[in-house]
C-alpha cells in the first residue's frame, strides 16, 4: 500500500514576477532575483493578504519576535526598501507595494496563486487519490506487437529529424508558438532614484541620459531622445500606453541606488506588444565606473533583442573609462542644471563643468558640456563673439581627449555652421556625429537647418522628419517646424504646430511659429496677436506686453511692429539684441535702409540667423537689393 502524501508547491505570480513561497525564491521572467531573509518574508506576508493593509504590528510579531532586540522601525524600513529595489518599485509611484501612512503596507498589484504537485509524488496521476495513484502506476502496460513497435520507432526517429530540421525555421515558431521579439526601437524611461537621499535626482537623471546615449550608438535601433522620455518621470501610466505614445517596440526601466561611492543599477527590458519582460539584471560598481556599467547594459540589451553590433559599435560601448567620482558628480550636476534653459541656469552649468575639469583635467565629456552651453544661445545671454570662441575651444579640447565623443562633434558642427559659416566643415562634423551616434537628435536637427539654409530643401525635410521620429513628444517639435517654415512647407508646419498647441496651449514656441504661419498666409493682424502671445509666454515685462496690446488695438500689426522695434532698440543700448530679428522687424515696417543696416550689424556680430538669408520668407522684399545679395555672398551660403 502506498503511504506517500501529496506534496504541493505554492507559487504566486504578479506582473512578470513569481514567488515560490515554499522554496523562498523570487523570479522575474524565469530569472532568479536575489532576495532573502526578512525582505522575502515581508513579501510573503503581503502576498498572502493581497489588497489588504498588513499592519506594522503584524510584521513585528512575525519578523521580529518579542525576544529579538532590534530597532523595529529601522528594520522594517530597510526590508521594505530592499524589497522595492528588487521589484523595481518606488514609494512615490508604487506598482506593487503601497505605504499606508501610520498603518502598514498593502500589495496593490493583481496576483495569481497556483499550487503545483511535486514531480514524483503518487498524486501526480490526475484525478486519483494518493492510494489510487499508487495502484495505477503498478498496472501492467499493454503489449505492443513487435512489427508495430518497429514502425512507431521509425516514425519517432523521423519526427525528431523533422523537428531538428525545422529548429530555426518559421514552421518551428508556428508549431511551438515561440518567436524572437522583433524590436527595432526603444526608449529608456527615467530611472527611479531608490537612494535614501532624494537630492540624488541629478545623478539618476544623468544615468538615464548616459544609458540613452550609449544605446543610441547602436545603428540597428531607433532610440528615443532623452527629452521625450523624461516626460514620463514619476508617471503611473501603463507601459504599453507609453510605448504607443513614443512609437517604440520596447522600453527599458530600472533603478539607481547610490550609497556613498557604491552604486547599484537595475535594468529591465520590456517588450510592449504584447507586454512581456525579456531581460533583467542588476549591476554593482563604484560610482566612478558607472559609464562602464552603462556600456555593459547596452551590450546586454543588444544581445537580447538579437541586434548584430558592428565592430565599431562594440568598441564604442566598451570604451568607458573610470572617472574621478567628484568630477563625474559635478558633470552630471552641470547637465541637470543646463536643462533649465535660462541665463542663470546656463551660468551655473558652466561653473559645474569648469569645476569638473579642475577635478579631472582629462574629462572629455565635461569639455563637451562647456561647448554645448556656450554654443546654445539663450535670450539674455551675451553676443556670439563673446561665447562662440570659448565654445569652439572647449569642443576641440574634448575631441583631442576623445575623438569618439559624439556630443563634442555635434557642438563643433553647430559652431562651424552658425558662427564660422563653414558649411563643408559643419556637414562633416554632423555626419561624424551620426556615425558615432545615429540617434543624436540635435545633430539631425542642426543638419536639417544647414540643409534648408543652403536650399537643399528635400534633404532638409527628410532630416527634420527623422528628428521627429527620435523626438516623438510634440513639445520637442519647434525646431523641425521652423525648418518646415524656412522650406515654405507651411502645410507640414501647420499640421505639426497644431499638435504642439493641442498638447500644450501655452507653449511659447508654438505660438511664435503659428504667428509665422499666419504671416505667410497674409493674416497680419492674427500673426501680430500670436507674436504678442509668444512675447508674454517668453516672460516679457507685463508693462511692455500691455503697451504692445494697446498698439495692436490702435494700429493693428503695424502698431505691434513699431512698438517692437522701439523695444529692440532699447535692449540693444545695454544688452545683446539679435540683429537679424531687428532687421526682420524693419522689413515688416517697409524700412529697407533700417533692415539692411541691422543686417550689416548682424554680419559683424556673427548672428546665427544670418545663415537664413537665402530662405527666410520675411526677407523676400529685399532679394533684389544689391547690398542684400552681397551679404548673402559674404556669409558664403552655398
Amino acid at each position: 500500500m502506498a503511504t506517500e502524501s501529496t506534496s504541493r508547491i505554492r507559487i504566486v505570480r504578479f506582473g512578470t514576477f513569481e514567488a515560490d513561497l515554499d522554496a523562498r525564491e523570487l523570479r522575474k521572467s524565469g530569472v532568479k532575483i536575489k532576495l532573502h531573509g526578512q525582505p522575502f518574508e515581508l513579501l510573503a506576508m503581503l502576498l498572502e493578504r493581497p489588497s489588504e493593509v498588513v499592519p506594522r504590528e503584524d510584521l513585528r510579531q512575525r519578523l521580529w519576535p518579542t525576544d529579538t532586540f532590534v530597532d523595529f522601525d529601522h528594520g522594517v524600513n530597510t526590508a521594505v526598501n530592499r524589497l522595492r529595489e528588487a521589484l523595481g518599485d518606488s514609494a512615490e509611484n508604487p506598482r506593487f507595494i503601497e505605504t499606508v501612512p501610520r498603518r502598514g503596507y498593502r500589495f496593490i498589484a493583481p496576483v495569481e496563486s497556483h499550487a503545483s504537485v511535486l514531480p514524483g509524488s503518487n498524486a501526480a496521476v490526475a484525478g486519483t487519490s494518493p492510494s489510487e495513484a499508487g495502484r495505477a502506476t503498478t498496472q501492467p502496460m499493454p503489449r505492443i506487437p513487435k512489427r508495430r513497435a518497429v514502425v512507431l520507432a521509425a516514425a519517432a526517429v523521423a519526427a525528431i529529424a523533422l523537428l531538428a530540421g525545422l529548429s530555426s525555421s518559421r514552421v518551428r515558431q508556428r508549431l511551438f508558438g515561440r518567436r524572437s521579439p522583433q524590436i527595432h526601437s526603444l526608449a529608456v524611461l527615467p530611472l527611479v532614484n531608490l537612494s535614501s537621499d532624494k537630492d540624488q535626482d541629478y545623478f539618476t537623471d544623468g544615468m538615464t541620459e548616459e544609458l540613452t546615449t550609449d544605446l543610441g550608438k547602436i545603428s540597428a535601433l531607433r532610440v528615443i531622445s532623452r527629452t521625450s522620455a523624461m516626460q514620463y518621470k514619476g508617471t503611473k501610466k501603463p507601459l504599453p500606453d507609453i510605448a504607443r505614445e513614443l512609437n517604440v517596440d520596447a522600453l527599458i526601466e530600472g533603478t539607481v541606488t547610490r550609497s556613498g561611492n557604491h552604486l547599484r543599477i537595475t535594468a529591465n527590458l520590456v517588450q510592449a506588444f504584447p507586454e512581456k519582460h525579456l531581460w533583467a539584471e542588476s549591476y554593482e560598481s563604484q560610482v566612478g565606473d558607472a559609464l562602464t556599467v552603462q556600456g555593459e547594459i547596452s551590450q546586454a540589451v543588444a544581445r537580447e533583442v538579437k541586434v548584430q553590433l558592428t565592430q565599431n559599435e562594440r568598441s564604442l560601448l566598451a570604451a568607458g573609462r573610470p572617472v574621478n567620482p567628484e568630477a563625474q558628480d559635478l558633470y552630471l550636476r552641470g547637465l541637470y542644471t543646463f536643462r533649465g534653459r535660462d541665463t542663470g541656469e546656463a551660468e551655473k552649468a558652466i561653473d559645474y563643468f569648469r569645476r569638473a575639469i579642475e577635478k579631472d583635467p582629462n574629462y572629455a565629456a565635461a569639455y563637451a558640456g562647456l561647448a554645448n552651453v556656450y554654443s546654445d544661445w539663450i535670450p539674455g545671454m551675451s553676443r556670439p563673439r563673446d561665447r562662440m570662441p570659448k565654445a569652439k575651444e572647449s569642443a576641440l579640447k574634448a575631441l583631442s581627449l576623445d575623438e569618439t565623443l559624439a556630443d563634442a562633434h555635434s557642438s563643433l558642427g553647430n559652431i562651424e555652421l552658425f558662427y564660422d559659416w563653414d558649411w563643408i566643415a559643419a556637414e562633416k562634423e554632423f555626419r561624424r556625429t551620426m556615425e558615432l551616434n545615429p540617434n543624436h537628435v540635435w545633430a539631425h536637427e542642426w543638419h536639417s537647418r544647414g540643409l534648408v539654409a543652403s536650399s537643399r530643401t528635400e534633404e532638409a525635410i527628410a532630416e527634420a522628419e527623422l528628428s521627429l521620429g527620435l523626438n516623438p513628444s510634440p513639445l520637442d517639435w519647434d525646431y523641425p517646424v521652423w525648418v518646415f517654415i524656412l522650406a515654405r512647407r507651411y502645410d507640414l508646419a501647420a499640421r505639426r504646430n497644431q499638435e504642439i498647441l493641442e498638447l500644450e496651449p501655452n507653449f511659447s514656441w508654438g505660438h511664435f511659429e503659428l504667428a509665422q504661419i499666419y504671416e505667410h498666409e497674409g493674416l497680419e493682424k492674427e500673426a501680430a496677436q500670436e507674436f504678442l502671445k509668444a512675447d508674454e509666454l517668453f516672460g516679457m515685462d507685463s508693462k511692455k506686453v500691455a503697451e504692445l496690446r494697446e498698439a495692436i488695438a490702435k494700429s493693428g500689426a503695424q502698431g505691434y511692429w513699431k512698438r517692437t522695434l522701439e523695444n529692440y532698440k532699447e535692449t540693444a543700448r545695454s544688452n545683446y539684441a539679435p540683429s537679424v530679428l531687428v532687421a526682420a522687424t524693419c522689413v515688416r515696417l517697409n524700412d529697407k535702409e533700417c533692415a539692411l543696416g541691422w543686417l550689416e550689424k548682424g554680419f559683424e556680430e556673427r548672428d546665427d540667423l544670418m545663415i537664413n538669408l537665402k530662405v527666410e520668407p520675411v526677407f523676400d522684399r529685399l532679394r533684389m537689393e544689391p547690398r542684400y545679395q552681397e551679404l548673402v555672398r559674404r556669409v558664403g551660403i552655398p
